[in-house]
């Protein structure tokens, strides 16, 4: 399990475009947002490296949390 800190994350639209990048890597990745948080939680069998540069080329920086 990965766990992202998203500081740009702020709405509905950036969670679906997140979901949407990381779902292109891993099409059955499991994918939870907390917007109050701004974290993202990704349950993959995908490289982490992978993951990040994905949702960093959507247009959000992020950074490993501890899970």
């Amino acid at each position: 399990m990965l766990k992202l800190k998203v500081p740009e994350m702020s709405c509905g639209h950036c969670v679906s475009t997140i979901e949407k990048a990381v779902r292109s890597v891993d099409p059955t990745a499991r994918v939870a947002a907390d917007l109050g948080l701004s974290t993202v939680t990704v349950e993959t069998k995908a490289d982490e490296i992978a993951i990040r540069n994905v949702i960093r080329s959507a247009g959000y920086d992020n950074e490993p949390l501890a899970a």
